[in-house]
């Protein structure tokens, strides 16, 4: 019909007595439709826009924090009463946590036992705080892991009952909400700094990225040690989980560490470590960095300790004690913290890094393997005990706190830290720190010292 009239009008155009050529008249009403056409165009692009939040057309895949924030903000309102729905409803997106896209904000912050940088700008969304929340017992499955309290594949639907219920019984909601926000904040971080940091990286996990994760079937559990961060204590845990002992505090040190009881992930072969990846529960627990070192320090070489004092000590002491004695060189025994600084800083060491003193970024590759759960030294007997629960572990099982080894040495704090540190001048202060600052970055750790930059 439009097009009648205009064929109409351009024929009475072309018949009167006119001054242009009848093909003039019929580019301007050309131009003239097309304009109309565009503007109508961006009136329904608009209106598509505001159509509601599931549906956004002009969006960038990367949006500013702000632009979230606000977004997100805007939402809180209707999501607070949905969210609360969500502690008792079945998880059902497959999706894995770190691939949402949205956070909004997180009103919990770290807890004031951990030094962790303020947590609160970092935010989580709905979505995502459904795979911590108290909900029915979910079995893991070939898309994703879930963090919700679970029992192990071999238990009963009872048993799996018993175990959210027993989650209940020794976390509060409020406790329950707060550890699983900060839990949640310390995986989008994470997932942050590796996409600035190490996008470039190669994404291919091999045997060696997955040597230090152990393994345990029952509970679908992937743990990666991280050495004077409760590690021999966790693998006690691992122990008890696995039936190879009935208690954690019968298992002495030798055993955590030198039997071939628990597996490590690089025992199996590729489809086996594929499969585990995409379906157990995988964690990871650190520790301040610099008090992490000291803590090796002094228990590697301030006590009795043949291996690391012959390994370490004397390649040590011979390249950074001016006139070491015949007795030093011959034992390795005496290493000063000083040395021990120097060692750690050369470029061109005398003997290669140790597990001990390696950063933790480097040990467990946390921007190739999606941990669901970043757990802290700093909380360990609350954080450790809040994942037993998750994973539907026997409800009187928990994470032991004792020092087995050099029992009688005081804990290493950061007060015994800086004691330590002000041995060293502050250039190696400051380099020490650099060594470890992507561990700094990761895991959320203030800076130990103020005149650190």
């Amino acid at each position: 019909m439009l097009w009648m009239k205009m064929k109409m009008v351009m024929d009475s155009l072309c018949g009167r007595r006119r001054r242009l050529p009848c093909s003039v008249w019929f580019i301007l009403l050309f131009a003239a439709g097309g304009l109309v056409l565009f503007i109508h165009q961006q009136d329904l692009s608009e209106m598509v826009q505001q159509h509601g939040p599931g549906m956004k057309l002009g969006s960038t895949p990367r949006q500013s924090r702000e632009t979230l924030s606000t977004q997100d903000r805007d939402r809180g309102k209707t999501d607070n009463y949905q969210d609360l729905q969500t502690t008792k409803g079945m998880l059902s997106s497959p999706i894995p946590p770190m691939q949402f896209p949205h956070f909004e904000k997180n009103k919990q912050t770290a807890t004031p036992v951990s030094p962790e940088q303020d947590m609160g700008s970092l935010h989580v969304s709905k979505r995502q705080r459904k795979l911590l929340k108290t909900s029915p017992p979910v079995h893991h499955n070939k898309s994703s892991v879930s963090l919700s309290p679970v029992s192990s594949s071999s238990s009963s639907s009872s048993t799996s009952s018993d175990s959210s219920s027993g989650a209940s019984h020794f976390f509060s909601p409020e406790s329950w909400r707060r550890l699983s926000s900060i839990l949640e904040a310390r995986k989008k971080l994470m997932k942050e700094i590796c996409t600035k940091y190490k996008s470039n990286i190669s994404k291919t996990i091999t045997h060696h990225h997955v040597k230090y994760l152990y393994v345990e079937d029952k509970y679908k559990l992937l743990y990666c040690q991280v050495p004077k961060a409760g590690c021999s204590n966790w693998k006690r845990t691992l122990f008890v989980l696995a039936g190879h002992a009935s208690n954690t505090e019968s298992i002495k040190h030798d055993t955590v560490h030198y039997s071939n009881l628990i597996k490590t992930l690089d025992s199996f072969n590729q489809e086996g470590i594929r499969h585990r990846l995409q379906t157990y529960t995988k964690v990871m627990f650190v520790r301040e960095p610099l008090e992490r070192i000291v803590s090796a320090y002094r228990d590697k070489f301030e006590n009795p300790n043949p291996y690391y004092h012959g390994l370490f000590g004397k390649p040590i002491i011979s390249k950074y004690r001016k006139n070491p004695s015949p007795a030093s060189l011959n034992t390795g025994n005496g290493v000063t913290f000083n040395e021990f600084v120097q060692y750690l800083l050369d470029v061109h060491r005398p003997v290669g890094m140790d597990i001990h003193w390696e950063q933790a970024n480097q040990l467990c590759h946390p921007c190739l393997i999606d941990y669901d759960f970043i757990g802290k030294f700093e909380n360990m007997e609350e954080e450790s005990n809040f994942l037993l629960r998750l994973i539907g572990a026997p409800p009187k099982l928990k994470v032991p706190t004792f020092k087995d080894r050099n029992p009688k040495d005081k804990r290493t704090s950061m007060q015994i830290t800086e004691n330590y540190f002000s041995q060293v001048n502050n250039v190696s202060r400051q380099r020490v720190y650099d060594f470890y600052y992507m561990d700094y970055l990761m895991f959320n750790y203030s800076k130990p010292f103020k005149d650190l930059y």
